[in-house]
């Protein structure tokens, strides 16, 4: 299936039956932290820890 329409169809479910106040006050929270992540990510940059590197293999 299309992840539009699987989207559109989601929306029109929820619309139907909506969550309850604190799913949303989660959802909310979810996209919230992940907004602030991207943030930190896009202002600070990509901590060199976190960088995978390749691990040479000796035969």
């Amino acid at each position: 299936m299309d992840p539009l329409t699987r989207l559109l169809i989601r929306l029109a479910q929820w619309f139907r039956n909506p969550p309850s106040p604190a799913r949303i006050k989660l959802i909310l929270a979810v996209v919230a932290l992940c907004l602030v992540l991207v943030a930190i990510e896009k202002f600070v940059g990509w901590p060199d820890w976190a960088t995978a590197q390749r691990v040479p293999i000796h035969r």
